[in-house]
């Protein structure tokens, strides 16, 4: 009895592992989704607009390009306020303060504001920083709260009611950009890759923010982990960085594997599907492609193909046989899941960055410009164009990658977040 009773919590873990993209539809709790896949089955308007599936829309107290994330009809996302809202004159820097927010899914009105304070070590505004500004990383959340991290301001835990359960810093160093990985969570435990800050991947007690492991060594890594489960029920940590890709065991933090990877640093997230990692980054726009689950160095035993095409910032979603991007350089970018082989590689509508990822609902792909509205393609290795649609005024930038709720898209911009239906 014990024993068919300990099999069917083993079993009832592993189906929440295995399939939260299409029985937890309803949440969106970490960056890119359940599974960080970036797609999930949806019924998704092609087109809208101000007058046309747009459920409503809220203006933010503050600005940031954080995505928004859903746990129990309630929406939470990240911005600051004080300082830098006008590049051309920023402000006094001692003003900038930090905030986790809470909305309704419903009508997006406001629940909660909580601020942060910033640690005195927060970069002034540079030019980098300007493209994106304070508030990047995205919150994971569940029932216990909300966790949000602001690179060298710390982490913060925030409880459904928008108070402070605890907070600490992970490291105080900021390079170039600034803060970009997201948190995520793993059974009672946060993950968070403070590479930029410290050069260590943390395991975070969920209750308490205490340290349960570390591993240090994490070199140039703006990424957000990858948890994967194995044919054999075992859960692997991955995590791609300057010029390796490596596994962890994600209760421990033990290193289990390395395989080389990209000369440069990393930004896109590793994405995993049908017992393949695509990882790829790189200036140069590299794509890696291994086998998860060895021991030890990897590099010849689990190297699937490497490929040079990929994208510097933005990461990849798979559908069906296909990976795709919203490529950093305004690219849309297909390849082939078997050899690599491009499908296509077109010019979406605009000249600038794109910061936002692709995401898609099984049969269309999204991908947000800064500037130009949102290009809808059909999910296909063939290039064919269903809409442009564009919401806001010449102002806004949407930096944002986009979240799917049930038959809801969330597009968040440095102004404002939309709800289309």
């Amino acid at each position: 009895m014990v024993r068919l009773f300990l099999c069917s919590l083993v079993c009832l873990a592993s189906w929440f592992l295995i399939v939260p993209a299409t029985a937890q539809a309803q949440q969106w709790n970490r960056f890119r989704g359940p599974d960080g896949s970036g797609v999930v089955p949806a019924d998704l308007p092609t087109t809208w607009s101000e007058t046309e599936h747009l459920a409503w829309k809220t203006d933010l107290p503050g600005k940031g390009s954080s995505s928004p994330v859903v746990w129990n009809n309630r929406v939470f996302l990240t911005a600051y306020t004080g300082y830098a809202m006008d590049v051309e004159a920023p402000g006094d820097r001692d003003a900038l303060m930090l905030h986790v927010l809470c909305l309704s899914l419903d009508d997006g009105k406001l629940i909660w504001d909580c601020p942060v304070k910033p640690a005195a070590e927060e970069q002034a505004l540079g030019k980098r920083v300007a493209e994106h500004g304070y508030a990047s990383p995205t919150p994971c959340v569940d029932d216990s709260g909300v966790y949000a991290f602001f690179g060298p301001s710390g982490i913060v835990a925030v409880s459904h009611d928008g108070d402070i359960r605890w907070r600490r810093s992970l490291g105080t160093q900021a390079v170039g950009f600034g803060a970009a990985a997201s948190p995520i969570l793993y059974q009672d435990l946060v993950i968070q890759n403070a590479s930029i800050e410290s050069g260590t991947l943390f395991g975070l007690d969920q209750s308490t923010g205490e340290t349960r492991w570390q591993a240090d060594g994490i070199t140039k890594a703006w990424t957000t982990p990858t948890l994967i489960q194995l044919e054999s029920g075992s859960v692997e940590l991955v995590l791609n960085q300057q010029d390796t890709i490596l596994g962890f065991d994600p209760a421990t933090g033990q290193r289990l594997w390395n395989c080389d990877g990209i000369d440069d640093y990393v930004v896109p997230c590793v994405v995993a599907q049908d017992g393949l990692l695509y990882c790829s980054g790189g200036r140069s726009n590299q794509t890696v492609v291994v086998r998860p689950g060895g021991r030890g160095d990897v590099s010849q035993s689990h190297l699937v193909w490497h490929q040079s095409r990929g994208a510097n910032v933005t990461s990849p979603i798979v559908v069906g046989d296909h990976l795709y991007w919203s490529h950093d350089k305004s690219i849309a970018l297909c390849l082939r899941t078997a050899d690599g082989e491009e499908m296509f590689r077109e010019r979406m509508p605009t000249r600038s960055r794109v910061y936002g990822s692709i995401v898609s609902d099984g049969s269309k792909l999204f991908l947000t410009t800064r500037d130009k509205g949102v290009l809808v393609l059909a999910a296909a290795p063939e290039y064919k164009e269903l809409a442009v649609n564009v919401l806001g005024d010449d102002s806004e930038r949407f930096n944002a990658t986009p979240a799917i709720v049930g038959n809801r898209l969330l597009l968040r911009s440095d102004k404002r977040l939309y709800c289309i239906e």
